[in-house]
């Protein structure tokens, strides 16, 4: 039974590659859903990306959360629609056309006309669809593109608008001015949460008014202006600003009324100047600069009439402008203490002046600036001006006046627009709102009872935005969206599209079909028409779990049954964006949060922790590193990494290569060196190695039971966190797993597996191996989709069909494995685990003491207090000293020094600290974080032994108890020359490596050396022997070999020469002793296969069977020579007899046979019944 055990070298991803040719073929998504159905219902929403530029490593993660889970749930026994959706609307479409076609404002857009404007949206708004798919699909995420949702399309628009107008008669939705964020570049207000998403450092004149809406801003400069007094204009009122732009439209001064203001004399100009006593820094370096005439608190300055710096608002001096106002917003943190208010650019500007009553809800506006950021015909001097532009004249406008008094630069902290990456201005825009503070209580109400992982995302940064939520701006002064579905009349009276239109038909509700539709008015007075604005698209992705099945208009009972959903993944910017306005819908529609649970993730930066960015290129391609490490690697990489626990990851190409070094190639070797031996237990013994899952039974080895038992705690403990989906407790368990796995497992009991304790440990060792591999595939198919698969499929030849149920042709296809409580065994687990400890410590004094691994030790001692620890040790008391012979070192951290003084505490002292937990030294309390025990061994006489080197742990697997272990590193000349021997073993497996040589190639060892290295092989020949698996031969190989490889090496100071043949004197390959073949190093028979042809692969019809070993022990038997011949010419399934001649006169039987070294060097003659 010859079976494919894998490329000798595994390049990830070009068999990922292959992977996917399999799931294609299969068609293993679509496939996986429809064995599914009628499983219960697991809802998942995708958040919708844009579809207007690639991937990158954000979405990657969130894709990779996203797959994680939901094929998670599919095979935890759920059926898991997953549709792809798709955010098309909004300004990163929009800002691409305008970019394009060179339009700067609503002029342009009129010109061109909406229907042409939205045309040109469509062509681009799928233009990296494609890639989006490939790239998905080469990451291993399955999802269905071809059942997807577009926010664009008409029915996902219709339920919109059904949203719409369940918030609208609850009287949730009311139009009216507010001062938002607004992009000039796109011409739009913004919501605060999408403000908040991209701050920079900025240099501005000063900063922005300290209490004003930047409340992100650092300690700022000032720009200060002087506003005389009408009753006395000698004296003037300090106001400052950061945005001179706003000084045209001033109004009003504000003062804090509780505070001490004071009136002063600028000694160098005789000036006097009122501002806030304490803020009297910010004009004046030393007190000797100015003298104080009055002081007094600041509501004595309310009411008090000043000069305006401009005229264009003269008329607004009736309703009480150009007046000094209090409230308690005014700080002492910077500025003058008096801040200037221009009511329609600041928010507390705005509410302040309505408390005066200087404006109005309903009057129009103060607000000389349109649409694009420029100054209005209003603003005669900077009329067209952008107004950011404008700073610089109107400031040099205002000295000329002599109302500047002082000027600095200064960096802040300002928001700009996500989109265009442009400075937004603060305006009071006219707008549609839902309202949103009122609903505040039950909003927290639905997030509490929500699970966010990592919770603490919940609780302080979403919950505390859920408190301070204002009021949503849901409409948006744009085109490509969908529009708001209310059609007005001069006295206000509105309607909905589809009821009243008469036109149930429409077939596209973007605004160049829908504007051009009128409503008859009930009351006779004409035609309504709708209003102008569009949704804005965080509306439309937050309304995505109704829209997306077409809520309400079909599909009810599918989605009532599978609301809220179960599932969303996003990252932490997303607090302000999507997880908040799912939340506010669903609460204001349903009275509850539309998810259940929420996995929140960090945000990917470049290696150096800034922002990836594609015009610095400081981050690798993301494809380029998935086709150098495969997808497996980096979706490892990312959720075994900070970022899934809401932290940020700096992503590093090396951390993505050491997931290959430290995990995949391992798991892959221990996968293959399985399938390697489950062939050669064939191929040697004849046995037919079928796993059966349902009859694993409790093994016998005392290692065979701790590696089940530690899988079937794996199993339990990742099904557990799973469940409360936490995966970064997950991904860190499963990773430490294969180091359990492959570097104490595999490597204790590769022999076993190879046959050197026999058939039945042989088979013994290889199903616990397997049962553990094809527990752990399962479990990690949902983290390494491609990997899993490739394994999968190696293995599934070897499964018993009787075992396995349904469709098993790929590991998704499979439910993840159940624990088996029967076979943990805790105790097993606490030994094996305090082996482990025992056998680290000794690796640092090899690691101290420079000891090469594998160099045997004469003696290891492991004291310890605990009888518990002594009974565990000793029960493994042969893998500690096997594994001191042959296992690497790995570092171990040094224990800390300890102080002088502590070194004089006496040993009851220190045992009194152990159990006490902490200790008193000059005053100070140290605990066992200061102090670390450090345990020696000493004679009588005070100094420690010199043939021996202590190490001690004062914590092992869990169990605060002190160990000390001891290794005695006497030089010994057998010891040496054991290490020279295994050091050579090491060159001949690295050989055969280098050869790609795998462990059923037989080939024959000739070296050539002198000294001492050549007594230590020819001592130590049958011990390389049986580790190699080949015969090892003084000497040059025959002319006539066929070399596979030749090297020259030195083992220490000594030269060593290697050559490897194919063949060896017990298998096919090399020639009788009788054909000038190589002598054996002891006694053998030449057979000659007759009447009959080798199978089986052997090739030749001559061999040499060894009847004993070099050292002359194992002599065989005449059955053992019989199935030696069998083997040799692969005749395993038939009945072979033996010959002293051709002519078959002469039969080899027990009878004839008495002593069966009496054969050596005859040729026997084989022949099949």
């Amino acid at each position: 039974m010859a079976t494919n055990n894998g490329p000798d070298v595994m390049e990830f991803a070009k068999e990922e590659e292959k992977v996917l040719q399999l799931w294609q073929k299969l068609d293993a998504f679509q496939s996986s859903l429809k064995q599914s159905k009628g499983r219960p219902r697991y809802t998942f929403y995708d958040g919708p990306p844009f579809a207007t530029g690639l991937p990158h490593y954000g979405h990657i993660l969130a894709g990779t959360v996203k797959d994680i889970v939901t094929r998670w749930a599919h095979q935890s026994g759920y059926h898991v629609d997953r549709r792809f959706g798709w955010d098309c609307h909004g300004l990163p479409v929009e800002y691409e056309i305008d970019k394009k076609l060179g339009i700067k404002g609503p002029e342009d857009v009129a010109k061109l006309g909406i229907a042409q404007y939205n045309n040109e949206c469509r062509k681009i708004v799928m233009r990296y669809s494609t890639d989006w798919e490939q790239i998905v699909t080469r990451l291993g995420r399955w999802i269905d593109f071809k059942n997807d949702y577009k926010t664009m399309y008409p029915s996902f628009m219709e339920s919109i608008w059904w949203v719409f107008k369940e918030l609208y008669n609850k009287g949730m939705v009311y139009k009216g001015f507010k001062v938002m964020p607004f992009s000039t570049a796109c011409s739009t207000p913004l919501s605060n949460f999408e403000a908040g998403q991209n701050y920079k450092d900025v240099q501005d004149p000063a900063g922005k008014d300290a209490s004003s809406v930047l409340d992100r801003q650092t300690s700022l400069g000032t720009f200060i202006v002087n506003f005389p007094l009408v009753d006395d204009p000698k004296v003037k009122v300090l106001a400052w600003t950061t945005t001179p732009w706003t000084l045209p439209s001033n109004l009003a001064l504000c003062v804090n009324p509780q505070m001490m203001y004071v009136k002063v004399k600028e000694k160098a100009t005789g000036n006097m100047y009122i501002l806030m006593e304490e803020r009297l820094v910010a004009l004046f370096k030393k007190e000797e600069e100015y003298e104080v005439l009055e002081k007094f608190r600041g509501e004595k300055l309310e009411g008090k009439r000043y000069k305006p710096i401009f005229n264009y608002f003269q008329h607004m001096e009736k309703r009480g402008a150009f007046r000094i106002l209090t409230d308690s917003y005014v700080t002492t943190e910077s500025g003058t203490g008096v801040v200037h208010q221009a009511p329609y650019f600041g928010e507390d500007d705005f509410r302040i002046s309505l408390k005066y009553k200087i404006i109005t809800r309903d009057m129009t506006p103060v607000c000389p600036v349109d649409m694009s950021g420029r100054f209005t015909a209003e603003v005669t001097h900077f009329a067209g001006q952008y107004v950011k532009d404008a700073d610089k004249d109107i400031m040099k406008w205002m000295k000329q006046q002599g109302r500047l008094v002082h000027q600095s630069t200064t960096m802040h902290s300002y928001p700009f627009c996500w989109r265009s990456d442009t400075p937004l201005l603060y305006k009071a825009v006219p707008s549609w709102f839902v309202r949103v503070e009122q609903l505040v209580p039950k909003l927290l109400e639905s997030n509490k009872n929500t699970r966010w992982v990592p919770e603490f995302v919940k609780e302080k940064r979403f919950a505390n935005w859920l408190k301070d939520a204002r009021d949503w701006a849901i409409s948006r002064n744009r085109y490509w969206g969908t529009p708001i579905p209310l059609w007005i009349s001069d006295d206000g009276e509105e309607n909905e599209l589809k009821t009243l239109t008469g036109n149930a038909n429409i077939t596209d509700l973007h605004r160049d079909f829908v504007d051009l539709m009128t409503i008859p008015s009930r009351c006779g007075k004409g035609d309504l028409h709708r209003v102008s604005e569009v949704f804005d698209c965080w509306f439309e992705s937050g309304s995505m779990p109704y829209a997306q099945a077409h809520y309400p208009f079909e599909n009810c009972r599918e989605f009532e049954d599978g609301f809220p959903g179960d599932f969303i993944a996003e990252g932490i910017d997303q607090t302000r964006g999507w997880f908040y306005t799912l939340l506010v819908l669903s609460t204001a529609l349903y009275g509850k949060a539309p998810f259940k649970n929420l996995i929140c993730h960090g945000l990917v930066l470049a290696a150096d922790g800034q922002k990836m960015s594609k015009r610095k290129q400081n981050y690798p391609d993301p494809m380029s590193i998935v086709d150098k490490y495969g997808a497996d690697a980096v979706r490892l990489y990312l959720v075994n990494s900070p970022v899934v626990r809401a932290d940020n990851l700096k992503f590093k190409e090396e951390g993505v290569k050491d997931v290959l070094k430290d995990v995949f190639l391992p798991w892959y070797n221990a996968h293959r060196f399985l399938l390697q031996n489950v062939d050669a237990l064939h191929r040697e013994e004849s046995v037919q190695f079928l796993y059966n899952d349902e009859c694993t039974d409790v093994a016998q080895n005392y290692m065979d039971r701790w590696i089940v038992s530690f899988t079937q705690s794996l199993i339990k403990f990742v099904k557990q966190e799973m469940s409360a989906y936490r995966l970064y407790t997950v991904a860190p368990r499963l990773v430490k797993f294969f180091d359990q796995l492959t570097n104490w497992y595999v490597r204790m009991n590769r022999r076993r597996m190879k046959g050197d304790g026999g058939r039945d440990e042989c088979v013994h060792a290889l199903t616990s191996l397997f049962h553990v591999l094809f527990v752990i595939i399962r479990i990690m198919a949902p983290f390494i989709p491609f990997l899993t698969e490739h394994m999968y499929q190696k293995m599934r030849g070897l499964i018993d069909p009787r075992s396995t149920k349904g469709n098993t042709d790929s590991v998704h296809y499979l439910m993840l494995p159940e624990c088996r409580e029967a076979l943990i065994d805790v105790e097993i687990e606490r030994a094996v685990s305090r082996m482990q400890s025992v056998i680290e410590l000794g690796r640092v004094i090899r690691d101290r003491k420079t000891l090469p691994s594998k160099y045997p030790l004469r003696e290891v001692v492991v004291i310890s207090e605990d009888a518990q620890i002594r009974d565990d040790v000793k029960a493994l008391e042969k893998y500690i000293l096997e594994d001191h012979a042959v296992l690497g070192v790995r570092l171990k951290g040094a224990f800390k020094s300890v102080m002088a003084e502590i070194k004089t505490l006496s040993d009851d002292d220190l045992r009194q600290f152990q159990k006490d937990g902490q200790i008193t030294v000059q005053g100070h309390t140290l605990t066992p974080a200061d102090l670390c025990l450090k345990y020696t061994l000493v004679t009588s006489s005070g100094a420690t032994p010199g043939h021996y080197e202590a190490h001690s742990e004062n914590e092992m697997s869990r169990v605060c108890v002190p160990v000390l272990v001891l290794l005695d590193v006497t030089p010994d000349q057998s010891m040496l020359d054991e290490g020279l021997a295994r050091e050579v073993v090491n060159r001949i497996q690295r050989l055969r490596k280098k050869a790609k040589l795998v462990p059923s190639d037989d080939v024959s060892v000739f070296y050539k050396t002198s000294g001492d290295l050549c007594r230590v092989l020819k001592q130590f020949s049958e011990h390389i022997r049986t580790t190699t698996k080949s015969p090892v031969i003084d000497g040059p190989p025959p002319a006539n070999s066929d070399i596979v490889i030749h090297e020259k090496t030195k083992v220490k100071t000594a030269e060593l020469e290697l050559t490897l043949v194919k063949g060896c004197a017990s298998c096919p390959g090399v020639e009788p002793t009788g054909s000038g073949g190589p002598t054996p190093l002891c006694r053998f028979v030449n057979v000659e296969l007759c009447g009959s042809s080798p199978q089986g692969g052997a090739k030749g019809c001559q061999g040499t069977v060894l009847l004993e070993n070099p050292r002359g022990d194992f002599t065989l038997s005449l059955p053992d020579l019989v199935k030696q011949v069998q083997i040799i010419f692969g005749l395993q399934q038939k009945r072979v007899r033996l010959f002293l001649s051709k002519s078959k006169d002469k039969d080899v039987t027990e009878k004839s046979t008495k002593d069966i070294l009496a054969l050596h060097g005859t040729t026997l003659y084989a022949y099949t019944d």
